[in-house]
């Protein structure tokens, strides 16, 4: 196999959990040239990944069947002459440009009863491969095969170079000591560690001589300035303010992060940052932050993790009962490390 196509996931931290399967594919075919299909909202960490060549924009949001522009872009897919495409997302909607394309090996997980779009089908053990980073490793096996352990941890980049440019793009001055606080949650509200418990944490970490900055999608915009206004002075809101390219050259900075489970927290483990995480709806069990240096905090009470956008009970004690001391009693220990 010399080409290869990626069709990617839609969020960021699956894209960020497939960065793996793409390094065993370079080593299992040396001089390959692995694209990858992406919305535009994930092609950032894309282009941050060593093993990918060329990113193509997929322009389709989500549920948005399309199928003449998917007809177009299969068009211009076919004249790239792939071997093989790998495709990550269980939908069918995300099967049908590679079919349409007629790229000969198509590879994934049966999914959405893709029989025919997919023609190398794997069929999900969710026992065996409990991991959604392992998961994805798996398409590299032959169908039926023993998944190789271990599986690596994600990896992205950020040079020296990388984070001058964005410092001086944004007109920002790197402090002594960072601290950066991702307070959203893409999934909803009941992912999300509560604006008064960070400004709190804020506080009692500015005690430390750290400065505090906030990431995010223009979305967190608004729980961020909370923040900021319940911890004045303290706290940099840049949520909106970067692009992701942006926000991952700052955050590859920091010294330490402290997220709900996220995108960003994903982004945050595979720059390989010191990390304190909180999960409250979700669990560790599926998505945790791979990495050495990530501490998940969890009170795992009865009702969690519930998996809903919004607290099913009305009282989101999952995140209001885990409390700024026990989580600057993390942070205090991660960066004495």
């Amino acid at each position: 196999m010399k080409k290869a196509l990626i069709v990617a996931p839609s969020w960021i931290g699956d894209t960020i959990m497939a960065q793996p399967l793409f390094a065993r594919l370079q080593v299992r075919h040396p001089g390959l040239q692995l694209d990858a299909l992406a919305p535009r909202w994930v092609a950032p960490v894309l282009q941050r990944m060593a093993e990918i060549s060329e990113v193509i924009d997929s322009p389709f949001g989500h549920g948005q069947l399309a199928l003449k522009p998917r007809w177009q872009l299969a068009r211009q897919l076919a004249a790239r002459d792939y071997d093989a495409v790998y495709v990550l997302p269980n939908s069918l909607k995300s099967a049908l440009v590679p079919f349409m394309a007629g790229i000969p090996q198509r590879i994934g997980f049966t999914g959405e009863s893709r029989y025919g779009l997919i023609n190398i089908r794997h069929t999900l053990d969710k026992t065996a491969l409990p991991l959604m980073v392992e998961r994805f490793a798996q398409l590299a096996e032959i169908p039926g095969g023993a998944l190789a352990r271990p599986v690596s941890y994600p990896r992205i980049r950020s040079t020296a170079g990388e984070r001058q440019k964005t410092l001086d793009e944004l007109g920002l001055e790197r402090p002594a000591r960072i601290v950066a606080f991702c307070p959203g949650a893409e999934y909803g509200p009941a992912k999300r560690w509560p604006a008064a418990h960070f400004a709190a944490l804020a506080k009692k970490l500015a005690e430390q001589g750290c400065a505090i900055w906030l990431f995010g999608s223009p979305k967190d915009h608004a729980v961020a300035e909370e923040i900021a206004q319940l911890a004045p002075g303290l706290c940099r809101n840049l949520c909106g303010a970067t692009s992701l390219a942006q926000a991952v050259d700052l955050l590859a900075m920091a010294d330490l992060v402290v997220c709900n489970d996220s995108g960003l927290m994903h982004v945050a483990a595979a720059l390989d940052r010191p990390l304190v995480t909180l999960y409250g709806s979700s669990s560790p069990g599926f998505t945790p932050p791979l990495s050495d240096q990530a501490d998940i905090l969890s009170l795992q009470l009865a009702c969690s993790p519930c998996f809903k956008r919004e607290c099913p009970l009305g009282h989101l004690d999952c995140l209001n009962r885990l409390t700024p001391e026990r989580v600057l009693a993390a942070c205090l220990k991660r960066i004495s490390r």
